[in-house]
Parts: structure tokens; C-alpha cells; sequence
């Protein structure tokens, strides 16, 4: 009888090598768990009012109806994300899954803790998903994939238990803006460092040594997880880590029959913001296709570290496309985002307020506005259409042009569910 083919020798050796990772990464989230737990989330709920889920609500599924009742998974649910999740969405049903049993040991203590009646918890490796026999209207899976042995096996995992119409919120890390992380990673391997409580210790004594100028130090003043010993561990001795360019990521997407949606905050992957909007090579950006334009901008910015967007079953894409130029954007009903700050001191001439997202890092992505357009903004409640805040027909074309910008910029989402 024939002995396995080398294919076939090659294959088996190759689902032990992802298996022993698979056992190392479990075994270091059960002795490190991650984030840092919480015993007390009072007060997380409220902050979730119905504003910012509606505004949630339509970054998701622009073209459906806002409700609150949906099925969440959160996949890789960590010490409390499942939680915080159930707490903004009471009227949702949330299963959180975790293949780190201390994981899922802390989320249920703020379970109890809270009396979060909307939430399931299972012990559950992501790629098991299919086990719990249930569909999900909404997937959330960040800072899960990039440690798994096969990335493409997980997210297939997590399309087959999305639901037709449903939306995943994922991230990943990118490879440009943790280039301080993995050098840091790489002088560990060398030394040695393993992750007991003294030499995480010894660690963090070492890093606060580091050069002004060591790659690592823009992280280290901006990342709340380098000043505590979880996040420190998982960032720097986690032994499965890998990042993604942005053609890398739709790469991942079209291997795991997904389709790109939209970037979670998306001006600081667009030539039209910030910088680049007034820079020579503006129009050359705006010339690329879609997914290039994001990969140029992505190297012109340099220090982004890790990707969150929204992905979806292949079809659904374009609904997160507006088409400004098209005769149903009269009836797209802008919502406003919670996150816009509105600055009113200290501003450009001509300028009757800037608006900035809270959320971005880049300090060039901010966007002046004239005092006509800062009342076409002001006017914004959520439920009224183009159509019905611009009355004068006269005045669409400017208002089709601030209305792209403010959702370029992330200040608005728009519901185009009555959209014809």
C-alpha cells in the first residue's frame, strides 16, 4: 500500500505547526489576559445613548432601517468587550465567544456584576463559530485575527455565521506604524524574554530607557496599553503576530469571500483630506482605483498601526458608496457623529468653524467650514433629508459638496433607507 504523498506529509505538518501555535497563543492569554480587566463598567451603558447608536447603526447598514434588536457575536471577546457591548445595545442579543478560559471567566463576572440579561458567553475558538448554530446580524472581531495560525480559515469561520444583510467590524494590525513594535519584539526573541511577572517588570524598566528617537516611542506616548503589563506583554511578547498593508488586507478579504464596506473612520485613508487634498500629487492619488488610493495613502501617512473597517458578504459593498452625484442623494438623511468637535476660536480666515473628528490622530485632517455652510450643518437632526434641509434647489450642488466632505471627513453618516 503507498505510503502519504509529500503533499499530503507537507499538509498534515503544516496543520500541527498552526495547531501548536494555536496551543501557545491560548496558553499565553489564559496566564496573560487581555485587556487588563475591569471590575466595574457603571456608567458605559448610558454613554451609549441613542445618538451614537443610530450613528453606529447607519456606519453599518447605510441602507437599512435603523433598529436595535440585532444578534451580535463578539468573536474574541477578551475580558469585557462582550459586555460593553450588551450595555450599548440592551435591546440586542450578544454572544460573546473566547477560546481563553479567564477571558470568558472576567466578562461573566461584569455579567453578574451588572446584571447583563442580553449576553451569552461560550468558551469557543472563533473557528468554531459555527458551533453555537446561530446567524449574526453583526460580527465584531478586533485585534483577533492577526493571532491566529490560519487568518483566512478564522474569517471564513465568521462569514458563514453572518447573515445575509449583516455587517463585521474588524481589525488588524498594520505593518507600518508597529515597525518600533517589532523591533522590540525581535530583541526579546534575542534576549531570551519570557513572561513571567519579573521579567514583564524588567521589561517596562528596560523600554522607559529607549532613545528619544527609537521608532517605538511615538506609540509609547500615545498607547494606553503600554502602561500596563497585559497590554505591554501582548504587544511585545505575544508569540503569533502578524500585520497587514492594505493590499494585504484585501487580499485577506477576497480569500475569505468577503467584501471591503467602508474604513471605520476613513479620512486618513482619502487623498481628498488632510494634506494630500492641497499637495501636488493630489490628482495623480485621486487617478488610482479605489483600494490603491488607500494602499498610496497608507505609505504617504506612514505611521498607521493597525486597520479598522467595516466587511461584509460580496454584493453588499456598494451600499456604502454614496453616489453624490446621483439624484437620490435629496433623499439620504444625514446623522451627525458623535465624535465631531466643533472649534470656534482661533480659526483660518474665511472660516466660520472647523470641525475635527476626535478620533483621528493625523493633525491635518481637520475641516474649516464658511458660515452658510456651518448653518446647513447646524441644521443636521437626524431625521430630515437633503431634500427637506436644503430647500432651495439653487443651493444642492454647493450643499452635494459639503455634504461628500462631511462624510470624507467622518462628521456624518447617512440612513439611505427611503432612498428610491
Amino acid at each position: 500500500m503507498d505510503g502519504p504523498s509529500l503533499g499530503s506529509m507537507a499538509a498534515i505538518d503544516d496543520e500541527v505547526a498552526g495547531a501548536a501555535i494555536g496551543d501557545s497563543v491560548r496558553d499565553f492569554y489564559e496566564r496573560h489576559p487581555y485587556p487588563l480587566p475591569v471590575s466595574d463598567l457603571t456608567g458605559y451603558g448610558p454613554a451609549w445613548d441613542h445618538q451614537r447608536r443610530r450613528a453606529d447603526s447607519h456606519l453599518l447598514w447605510p441602507d437599512l432601517s435603523y433598529r436595535e434588536n440585532r444578534k451580535i457575536l463578539v468573536a474574541g471577546c477578551g475580558t469585557s468587550q462582550a459586555a460593553k457591548y450588551a450595555l450599548r445595545w440592551p435591546q440586542a442579543h450578544v454572544t460573546g465567544i473566547d477560546f481563553s478560559a479567564s477571558s470568558i471567566a472576567e466578562t461573566a463576572k461584569l455579567k453578574r456584576k451588572h446584571s447583563i440579561h442580553n449576553l451569552d458567553l461560550h468558551q469557543l475558538p472563533l473557528e468554531r463559530a459555527s458551533d453555537l448554530g446561530l446567524s449574526f446580524d453583526h460580527i465584531v472581531c478586533t485585534g483577533v485575527l492577526h493571532h491566529l495560525p490560519d487568518p483566512v480559515a478564522g474569517l471564513r469561520a465568521l462569514r458563514d455565521v453572518l447573515s445575509s444583510e449583516g455587517a463585521m467590524h474588524l481589525m488588524v494590525y498594520a505593518p507600518f506604524g508597529r515597525v518600533g513594535i517589532y523591533m522590540l519584539q525581535e530583541y526579546c526573541r534575542r534576549l531570551g524574554i519570557g513572561t513571567s511577572a519579573d521579567e514583564i517588570r524588567d521589561l517596562a524598566a528596560n523600554i522607559s530607557a529607549l532613545p528619544p528617537d527609537h521608532p517605538l516611542m511615538p506609540l509609547l506616548r500615545s498607547v494606553a496599553d503600554f502602561q500596563n503589563a497585559a497590554g505591554l506583554a501582548d504587544a511585545l511578547l505575544n508569540p503569533r503576530d502578524r500585520s497587514y498593508s492594505v493590499p494585504e488586507l484585501f487580499e485577506l478579504l477576497a480569500e475569505a469571500e468577503l467584501e471591503f464596506g467602508r474604513w471605520l473612520r476613513q479620512a486618513p485613508y482619502l487623498p481628498s483630506c488632510g494634506a494630500l487634498a492641497v499637495s501636488p500629487h493630489h490628482e495623480r492619488c485621486m487617478r488610482l482605483p479605489l483600494p490603491d488610493q488607500f494602499a498610496t495613502v497608507e505609505l504617504f501617512r506612514g505611521s498607521i498601526s493597525a486597520h479598522s473597517f467595516v466587511a461584509c458578504r460580496n454584493g453588499r459593498g456598494r451600499h456604502h458608496a454614496p453616489d453624490f452625484e446621483g439624484r437620490t442623494l435629496v433623499d439620504f438623511v444625514p446623522v451627525r457623529v458623535p465624535d465631531t468637535v466643533v472649534v470656534e476660536e482661533g480659526l483660518p480666515a474665511t472660516a466660520a468653524a472647523v470641525l475635527i473628528n476626535r478620533n483621528h490622530t493625523f493633525r491635518d485632517i481637520y475641516l474649516p467650514i464658511n458660515s452658510p455652510q456651518k448653518a446647513l450643518f447646524d441644521s443636521i437632526d437626524g431625521w430630515r433629508s437633503i431634500r427637506e434641509l436644503v430647500a432651495d434647489e439653487e443651493a444642492l450642488p454647493a450643499a452635494r459638496t459639503l455634504f461628500e466632505r462631511l462624510w470624507n471627513y467622518d462628521h456624518v453618516v447617512f440612513d439611505t433607507s427611503g432612498a428610491s
